[in-house]
């Protein structure tokens, strides 16, 4: 008999028929929902094109997209305007009721709107397109749809492109009618958009890292030469391939802080290899008397490094598939321009000792 400290509890089970039964249930809720994203793909036509050309236009005619919906709709607008605007394109979130009460003054005739509604009905998200339209903007609707011998709803009738979610039942067996796959599909058409528009208008990673400069992903996208403590001709002595070991470690010793390796060059300026503060340590383990040797003979060659170009989180993610504590930045010609130090980018939250 099981003492009762030992007594499964009622959610401990993992041959509980409930609970087998639950994880089925929500395995089809997920399934449900990527099939209603994995639809729009099948089902992809003209009309997006069309929409990413309103979107592109009103961009470079320095006009604002503004999003709108009422409630699930409207948050999901929100996020919708928040990746555009991320992505270089002006946009802000307008609720459609408080448009009636005095936000309309911030469309002008170079903004475009997109309206969210599933139903295509909803009476404050029409009345506030249906506006725009006699005031000469264009709007994109994102709506359920026309199909399955429906008539076009009201939000469609005014809209000058609709783009389809063709969502007709939400996830949960269809026992539930809270938004669920129609909000998943409404979120994939607007991301898709604002990906779409920020492409055609050739935003760059540069372009976005000027946008998120703060936070982890701020610095994820931050340059790798901004973060070098140890630069070549400052704080990081060049060793020559030809230099003893023993010599190398006291051309080291001149520098007030030396890193946790030494960059090897060639005659050329090149870099040829690198020794670590791990590699010494067995060196002289194994021999002290191999100090005098020829440090080429005992560095590692060709090493992984990192172009001058690249970014922290091209360092954050070489640390986490090589733990490489000591990542040489070469330049163009291959001669080094800097050494990374791991400890750099768990200083910075990038990466954390564990991973």
């Amino acid at each position: 008999m099981p003492t009762e400290a030992h007594k499964p509890g009622p959610h401990q089970s993992q041959s509980d028929p409930n609970q087998l039964d639950e994880r089925a249930f929500v395995a089809r809720v997920f399934r449900h929902e990527s099939d209603a994203v994995a639809k729009l793909a099948e089902t992809l036509d003209g009309r997006y094109t069309k929409a990413v050309d309103l979107i592109c236009a009103c961009a470079d005619a320095g006009g604002t997209v503004l999003v709108s919906g009422l409630g699930k709709s409207g948050w999901i607008g929100s996020k919708i305007s928040a990746t555009m605007a991320s992505l270089g394109l002006p946009s802000h979130a307008v609720h459609p009721t408080e448009a009636a009460h005095g936000d309309l003054g911030r469309f002008r005739k170079s903004d475009l709107a997109v309206c969210l509604s599933h139903s295509g009905e909803t009476e404050e998200v029409v009345a506030l397109a249906s506006i725009l339209r006699q005031d000469g903007i264009p709007i994109v609707a994102i709506t359920r749809g026309s199909g399955d011998g429906r008539e076009p709803s009201a939000l469609e009738r005014v809209a000058t492109v609709t783009l389809p979610t063709l969502v007709t039942d939400e996830a949960g067996d269809g026992d539930f009618m809270a938004p669920t796959s129609s909000t998943t599909a409404t979120l994939a058409v607007g991301d898709a958009l604002a990906l779409a528009g920020a492409r055609r208008r050739s935003f760059t990673k540069a372009d976005f890292h000027r946008r998120h400069p703060g936070g982890q992903l701020g610095g994820l996208l931050r340059p790798v030469t901004d973060l070098l403590r140890f630069k070549a001709g400052d704080n990081l002595p060049m060793i020559h391939e030809s230099m003893s070991v023993q010599d190398a470690l006291g051309e080291a010793a001149k520098v007030v802080r030396r890193p946790g390796a030494l960059v090897i060059i060639d005659d050329a300026g090149t870099l040829a290899g690198i020794f670590t503060d791990s590699d010494l340590r067995r060196l002289v383990l194994r021999d002290a008397n191999e100090l005098g040797q020829p440090i080429s003979s005992v560095m590692t060659r060709e090493p992984r490094t990192l172009s001058e170009t690249a970014l922290a989180r091209d360092a954050a993610q070489m640390f986490r598939e090589h733990r490489a504590d000591e990542i040489p930045v070469v330049d163009d010609a291959g001669k080094p321009v800097g050494l990374l130090d791991v400890q750099d980018l768990i200083a910075m939250r990038l990466v954390t000792d564990d991973a």
